[in-house]
């Protein structure tokens, strides 16, 4: 099989593609026939030695496709099921070896594609939306960087829960799709001060919750 590795860190020049042996499930793993590859900034992060892992590795965390075969001691997936995993290094890949309890079934309606490219950021967004705060219809959020990865499944999550959903973004473009995704306002930051335009908008009460994912240029202010 082929697969792209990382042999010393580097910038994309240090990616290699190689071939490999096929690996063999082992106990409670699964051989993951992989059809599409999520891309993430750690995956960046992991080439570069910014978050060091033994070396070679083969890079990627992200991962769509369908059961190949399956080890010793697996009940949950069997050869055939469409699945998606995250978490586990070695997605940039024709065959990957997970662990059988990292796998999730795909839909019908989810293609290997969107289950690849969701899990990481759905994930984040789901703990965001109903573990650190149990969003509901009484609530309103603020999400800054609404128009990103995590931030328009944030939008959609935090809407279909009932809460009001105001949204921050850099262009008129973003705006539309925070809007698409389910926010009620947005704000154009580039434009206005987000701070004075939320409590114009709530009317001096301000949000429930504020999931800021930009850090040192909005976190003060979003405490206000």
């Amino acid at each position: 099989m082929q697969a792209i590795r990382v042999q010393s860190p580097g910038g994309p020049d240090a990616l290699r593609l190689e071939d490999l042996p096929v690996p063999s499930p082992g106990p409670d793993q699964a051989l993951i026939r992989v059809e599409a590859a999520g891309v993430n900034f750690i995956d960046v992060y992991q080439r570069s030695g910014l978050y060091p892992l033994p070396m070679p590795f083969t890079l990627g965390k992200e991962a769509g496709g369908t059961v190949e075969a399956v080890g010793p001691g697996v009940t949950t997936v069997a050869v055939g099921d469409r699945v998606a995993s995250e978490s586990v290094i070695g997605a940039y890949a024709e065959l990957a070896l997970v662990p059988a309890n990292r796998l999730v079934p795909l839909p019908e309606r989810v293609s290997a594609r969107d289950g690849a490219a969701v899990l990481l950021q759905g994930m984040t967004a789901h703990y965001l939306a109903f573990d650190t705060y149990k969003l509901g219809r009484r609530d309103s959020c603020l999400i800054h960087a609404a128009a990103g990865g995590v931030g328009l499944l944030l939008c959609q999550m935090a809407s279909r829960r009932g809460a009001r959903v105001i949204a921050t973004v850099s262009t008129a473009e973003k705006a539309e799709l925070a809007r698409a995704a389910g926010a009620a306002e947005v704000i154009l930051y580039t434009r206005e001060d987000f701070g004075a335009e939320v409590q114009r908008l709530t009317k001096g009460v301000g949000v429930t919750v504020v999931y800021d994912s930009v850090g040192r240029a909005t976190f003060a202010k979003g405490l206000e």
